[in-house]
């Protein structure tokens, strides 16, 4: 039995069971991923697989078992590597951060220019995907640390801890008439076409959830990941955007008016995932406790190794 043995075994449970997708992300090639997984059989005396032919459809129960213990066995092995790094050289090394766009443009500036100052000689890698890249990514202990709005609070083996609160604002060009209305109501927007986030992005769902419950359907013009691509198209007069509050800037988005829409749509949470257990670098947790000062390093590591008190946290 070998590590690779075990990592083929996760890979092949994460990609529903799919040889050649577990050979990419292993960089290896499938009739090598077979000949590890019939080499581990033979010598278990068992089967992992439930097959029909050649094809993997899913895990035997023995399988199952046996993934429980590699997964432990794999982030039990990353951890020590993680510890030797850490007491070789504690102000050295790398810090990898996957987070959305949103995120990276807005919310991080401030964080990664002070964790810079503070740490000159850690490599930050700022990796920007979507939600469920992040989730992936922090499952297979491949990022760091990740940030995002979506999904984090819920997914298995990751632990979340909040970063910030924050709402969707209305964006329209200066001048539009819905900044002379003596009230913004769901309904005044839905008479205008909609420039906002692509589903599963930056809250969207609550946007939809929003307009749904009002018994709204408004034209929905045009959906982006970016919200500068919003803002732009908002600027070209193509419909009224609607977008994260602390994506506009009035001494930038010149030409443009930010109208309040906290009283419209829910207020959002942008979460901090962590796999739960895995060992991390100090500066790795000086990184969080300086996205949010209110988080204390005992409750973190409390959380990530081991019990869950309730937390109440200021953001």
């Amino acid at each position: 039995m070998n590590f690779q043995q075990l990592r083929i075994i996760r890979e092949a449970a994460r990609r529903e069971y799919n040889l050649t997708e577990v050979a990419n992300a292993l960089y290896t090639s499938q009739s090598g991923v077979s000949r590890h997984i019939r080499e581990l059989e033979d010598e278990l005396g068992i089967e992992l697989f439930v097959r029909h032919g050649k094809r993997l459809l899913g895990m035997t129960e023995p399988g199952k078992e046996l993934l429980v213990i590699a997964e432990r066995m794999l982030n039990d092995a990353n951890n020590i590597r993680k510890l030797a790094e850490t007491f070789a050289n504690r102000e050295h090394g790398r810090l990898h951060v996957t987070t959305t766009h949103t995120q990276a443009r807005y919310a991080l500036p401030r964080v990664v220019k002070e964790f810079r100052s503070q740490f000159p000689q850690v490599q930050l890698e700022l990796h920007q995907g979507g939600p469920d890249e992040i989730v992936r990514l922090l499952q297979a202990g491949e990022t760091d640390i990740g940030i995002s709005s979506e999904r984090l609070d819920q997914a298995d083996g990751i632990v979340a801890f909040p970063y910030y609160t924050w709402h969707h604002n209305i964006v329209v060009p200066a001048g539009h008439p819905l900044t002379q209305q003596p009230e913004l109501t769901l309904a005044r927007l839905a008479e205008w076409p909609i420039i906002t986030y692509q589903s599963g992005l930056t809250g969207r769902a609550r946007v939809d959830e929003a307009f749904a419950a009002a018994g709204l359907q408004p034209e929905i013009l045009l959906t982006a990941q970016d919200s500068d691509v919003i803002k732009t198209y908002v600027e070209l007069e193509m419909g009224v955007g609607i977008l994260a509050d602390m994506a506009f800037d009035a001494r930038r988005d010149t030409g443009l008016v930010q109208l309040d829409g906290s009283h419209l749509f829910a207020a959002h949470t942008a979460w901090i995932g962590l796999k739960r257990g895995q060992y991390q670098h100090n500066f790795a947790w000086q990184f969080i406790q300086q996205c949010n000062p209110q988080l204390a390093l005992s409750d973190i590591q409390a959380r990530v190794f081991g019990s869950e008190p309730m937390l109440d946290y200021e953001i």
